[in-house]
């Protein structure tokens, strides 16, 4: 059982934990004890607040493997899971597995947690976190680094997948050759043979000049196929060639080119059923899942959102030209960042994963600049701002959620400005909005009001084009799509070079 501190007036404080070890003879939790370490085993001390009460809790294993939450004479500046504690309490073996909300004094908070553990920790890869899931990433990234195998790496939209993918090849014996990154539901349909495999010129419309492929770009190095399950089955065809062959055939008649490429997809799709549904081929998830890695939810690491949330902060503090800020928040955070903010994040589901609270970290950052209420945007996650959170005192945690992901009900005004902030790039927009791509494409399409450039048709281009000059830039602003995604269309369409 561990105790970890989330929440703390003095913000480098937050991380820390300490493990309850005697729990059946009951461990006391006051001002002054238990001592806490950080993550590398260091001793930093009891929590030595003054506005905590000298008086301890009891924390005490039942037989059953619960665990009794007993105020003593702590006082009344205590709750659990926001509730008052005003006498003895049990709180079960499951929603210690989830992880308890304790706030003292409102000055601290706290989370009990069981946790499974007894392994050797990995390098971090610089993958932030200290939770059994994360720990669990980082050993399966030691093991199979190294194999000559393609790796699958499943697990939710904005969980990290991509991060874990950088930190394979990274620690990889290809690390210092090329990394190439491909979102495959950002790929256009027409055209993701060719961009994926190569082509030379002539051999389609708007084929220019002779590209090599992405699978080229990446020889002796690590090729990255993000949203594997959007591929199509002509695209998968092919990737099952080249992964059975090691060849690549590049359209339009020329030789086949053997190329020494570490693929590693991910997907947040069901796979299984996409196979059943004639989708998606099982030969292919077979030659791809050389070796499985699985990416915990953030409602499955909880003891990570402290972490998370301090170094989203220090990023987005740094980067506003506001350094001198997080280093006073170190010594003492307890008027920007009250307990209310921590409790709200703990108890919050997150459906959107890790890239939804990097997001929620950007508006609060954004309230603090301004002179705003920080608590007023966490609190917007209850109200479904930014998405759904749990009730006020939730008896269970769900494995998963059925709810639609965080921007899914932004208004179609609120969707057209934040395109419009980000300069209608859709991967930058998905991380504002923190959702993934493929929610952020349906998004779109249901509003009608946005265009993908590929949609565009050739004589309102050409039309502009004339009108414009030939800017580009200008034409993307006025279309309302990416400057890259424009040109590819005017390319597709050899309206320009």
């Amino acid at each position: 059982m561990l105790l970890t501190l989330a929440g703390h007036p003095s913000l480098r404080r937050i991380g820390e934990r300490v493990e309850l070890v005697g729990l059946a003879g009951g461990v006391e939790l006051s001002r002054r004890t238990p001592e806490l370490r950080t993550t590398d085993g260091r001793v930093t001390g009891p929590l030595l607040d003054p506005y905590i009460s000298r008086s301890p809790l009891m924390l005490r294993a039942s037989e059953a493997g619960d665990v009794v939450i007993d105020p003593m004479g702590a006082g009344s500046g205590v709750t659990v899971d926001a509730m008052q504690l005003t006498g003895p309490l049990t709180v079960t073996a499951e929603r210690l597995a989830r992880g308890v909300v304790l706030e003292l004094g409102g000055r601290v908070v706290l989370l009990l947690h069981a946790v499974v553990g007894g392994e050797e920790p990995a390098p971090k890869y610089g993958l932030v976190g200290e939770s059994a899931g994360i720990q669990q990433v980082r050993r399966e990234i030691t093991q199979a680094a190294g194999l000559p195998v393609p790796v699958l790496i499943r697990g939710p939209s904005g969980a990290g997948k991509e991060l874990v993918a950088r930190a394979l090849h990274a620690a990889s014996p290809r690390a210092a050759r090329s990394y190439v990154a491909i979102n495959l539901a950002a790929l256009n349909p027409g055209t993701a043979i060719a961009e994926l495999f190569g082509h030379v010129r002539g051999s389609f419309t708007g084929a220019l000049q002779s590209r090599p492929g992405y699978f080229r770009e990446a020889d002796g190095g690590t090729l990255f196929l993000d949203e594997i399950g959007e591929a199509s089955i002509e695209v998968q065809a092919m990737l099952l060639r080249v992964l059975e062959s090691g060849e690549v055939q590049p359209i339009g008649g020329a030789p086949a080119r053997r190329v020494d490429v570490r693929v590693i997809a991910a997907t947040d799709a069901n796979l299984d059923a996409a196979i059943e549904s004639g989708a998606f081929r099982p030969s292919l998830l077979h030659r791809l899942a050389g070796h499985e890695l699985v990416v915990p939810p953030l409602r499955d690491r909880l003891d990570d959102v402290p972490r998370l949330l301090v170094h989203f902060l220090e990023h987005e503090l740094r980067r506003a030209g506001q350094s001198e800020l997080f280093e006073a928040m170190t010594r003492d955070c307890s008027r920007e960042l009250p307990t209310a903010v921590m409790t709200r994040l703990l108890r919050y589901a997150w459906p959107g994963n890790v890239r939804q609270l990097s997001n929620v970290v950007r508006r609060m950052v954004g309230a603090l600049l301004a002179g705003g209420d920080v608590l007023g945007v966490v609190e917007a996650l209850a109200a479904g701002t930014v998405g759904r959170a749990h009730p006020a005192a939730p008896t269970s945690m769900p494995t998963s959620t059925g709810e639609p992901e965080p921007g899914t009900q932004v208004s179609d005004a609120e969707l057209t400005a934040a395109m419009r902030a980000n300069d209608w790039q859709i991967a930058a927009t998905a991380r504002q909005l923190g959702v993934s791509r493929n929610t952020l494409y349906a998004r779109m399409k249901r509003t009608g009001k946005v265009r993908k450039a590929r949609d565009l048709p050739r004589d309102e281009l050409a039309g502009l084009y004339a009108q414009q000059g030939g800017d580009l830039a200008a034409m993307a602003g006025l279309l309302g799509v990416s400057l890259r995604a424009l040109q590819l269309r005017l390319r597709e369409l050899e309206l320009v070079p």
